[in-house]
């Protein structure tokens, strides 16, 4: 009886919610019009020239939210990318004084991830049992950006859990890919990646295994994962309260590569250690931007694969792409070969779910619908260690697949003097790869941000190990950007007809069982910019510096309806 009545308040709640949201959405009867002259003008504007508009009084704040409204209106019909919808408390904030628009981001409207706290309103994080959890008020994250004169407008959708690169729950239902409705806009920040691929312009995710980076891959847009301690997270809910073997960090997200720059260097220039205890006071530092913004000649390093699975056809174009126009730039190419990445994938995976699954799944109601690839993790957990054993035993000496068994081994719940060993082995591993770094010395790593483009929805079932391209530099700490290149070409990104899947380790398999170039054409594909831990500054200056190198080639944003 208690879990039938734990059922019916799970759905009464997820009612609520999409009720709630579509009436305020309802609303908004103005912002349904077709974009006007001015509106076009906005969006096509980088936020640097209008923040200065709304400064000299040139540009009325209000038009500003009125436009990003519609962007948001237009852009959650297509995808279902909105959770909550603050527009018309937005405006009321921008009259009554609570955003200083005075500010370096004076006026802006900013997007959010659900799980990021304003006062008033839920941070459900996609679980029913979230509903109703608004704080009193602001998080620190959300007061820097109001005194900075942004203005927070809307929060975006994320997969449960926040384990997935797809964005899917019961409260607000699926997020679709804004290039291809059968597609994920990624995970965990894929309402982000949705909104800004259709017009939004700045927002903020959460990323602990590439959650900004495979949703700006998967979308087209434009991220920046931040080392731990530079970027505010102040005021946020989370599955995972407690889980600091791998720490999770929040990162700006943009439309274009100017704007994320401005955004990063803005919200930096606040002095976020007095708002966040977790902050390192570390100003922007402009010599640093400069010095990559006009070094003449980079040391590239190119890690072609990760060892586990090898990137498709269309991320191996990309990434071919633009390791030639660095060539023709006159910039040097080199040959890498660092630490073991799988080694970082297993030390990883351990310690981001030590606590045997339990976390994330005991918010979950009776019946309440888990992310597929979540649910995989959790079904392994759970298995009988004999069971679990003899299974290791099948896939490591029958399927003849070290890759596969070295992640079954040892996946259970850890102690604490287990947890321990595996801190101590990362800390190991950090080291082997700073010094493998200072070996090489190269300016930047340049990798697939993931084996594939997009998943398709559910296939986290089979592709929720793959994440390995974007995983290794959260274990290592280090500061990545992701670029946009190009699209899938349905002729020129087709498997060989040599390929043949069963050759591939388990992790490998159920990443290609998702890759079809056909379905696929039109995906967009990026590349991932490494630096070292807390290089912020030098990431964002080589972007741009890769950016311009491609030329006409650079990437084409999706046209705003």
């Amino acid at each position: 009886m208690v879990f039938f009545l734990d059922f019916i308040q799970h759905k009464r709640d997820c009612k609520f919610k999409q009720y709630e949201r579509t009436q305020r959405l309802q609303a908004l009867t103005h912002y349904r019009a077709p974009f006007t002259v001015l509106d076009k003008e906005i969006i096509n504007k980088p936020i640097e020239e209008l923040v200065q508009d709304v400064h000299k009084g040139a540009l009325d704040p209000s038009d500003l939210l009125h436009t990003y409204g519609k962007v948001a209106v237009k852009a959650h019909e297509k995808t279902n990318c909105l959770t909550e919808v603050m527009i018309s408390e937005a405006h009321g904030w921008v009259k009554d004084g609570s955003i200083n628009l005075k500010g370096p981001l004076a006026g802006i409207p900013v997007s959010l991830k659900d799980t990021i706290n304003v006062g008033g309103f839920d941070s459900t994080v996609g679980y029913s049992s979230f509903v109703g959890n608004k704080p009193s008020q602001d998080g620190g994250a959300v007061r820097l950006l109001k005194d900075a004169g942004a203005v927070p407008y809307v929060k975006t959708n994320m997969p449960i859990t926040l384990l997935s690169f797809e964005s899917t729950n019961d409260v607000w239902g699926r997020c679709t890919n804004p290039h291809n409705s059968k597609y994920s806009p990624g995970g965990s920040t894929g309402g982000e990646a949705a909104l800004l691929a259709l017009g939004g312009r700045i927002g903020i995710g959460s990323d602990v295994a590439g959650s900004v980076r495979a949703p700006a891959h998967f979308s087209g847009i434009y991220s920046l994962k931040c080392s731990t301690g530079r970027w505010p997270k102040a005021g946020f809910a989370t599955s995972m309260p407690g889980q600091e073997g791998v720490p999770s960090v929040y990162s700006p997200m943009t439309r274009t590569l100017n704007d994320l720059t401005y955004f990063s260097r803005a919200v930096i220039g606040m002095q976020p250690w007095k708002y966040d205890h977790t902050v390192h006071p570390i100003p922007w530092r402009s010599e640093v931007e400069k010095e990559y913004a006009t070094k003449s000649k980079f040391r590239v390093g190119v890690m072609r694969t990760d060892g586990v699975v090898d990137p498709s056809p269309a991320c191996v174009r990309a990434l071919e792409m633009t390791e030639a126009a660095l060539k023709a730039a006159g910039h040097e190419i080199v040959e890498i070969n660092p630490p073991s990445p799988y080694e970082a994938l297993q030390i990883g995976a351990l310690l981001l779910n030590a606590d045997g699954c339990q976390m994330f799944k005991s918010f979950f109601r009776t019946g309440e619908w888990n992310d597929p690839g979540a649910y995989q993790m959790e079904f392994l957990m759970k298995l009988p260690r004999p069971f679990k054993y003899f299974y290791y035993l099948w896939v490591k000496y029958v399927r003849k697949d070290d890759v596969w068994a070295g992640l079954v081994r040892d996946w259970h719940e850890k102690t604490a003097f287990e947890q321990w060993k595996l801190v101590a082995q990362r800390e190991a591993y950090r080291a082997k790869f700073f010094e493998w770094w200072n070996s090489v010395d190269v300016d930047f790593l340049l990798t697939p941000p993931n084996a594939t483009p997009a998943v398709p929805h559910d296939g986290m079932k089979e592709a929720v190990s793959s994440c390995g391209y974007t995983f290794l530099f959260n274990i290592v700490d280090y500061t990545c950007g992701i670029l946009p290149v190009t699209h899938v070409d349905k002729d020129l990104d087709k498997l060989p007809s040599t390929f043949n899947i069963k050759k591939l380790n388990g992790v490998a398999q159920g990443a290609y069982k998702l890759y079809d170039a056909e379905a696929m054409h039109g995906l967009p594909v990026a590349v991932q910019i490494v630096g070292r831990r807390l290089e912020e500054e030098k990431v964002l200056a080589i972007m741009k510096r890769v950016e311009d190198a491609l030329g006409e080639n650079k990437y084409q944003l999706l046209d705003i309806d």
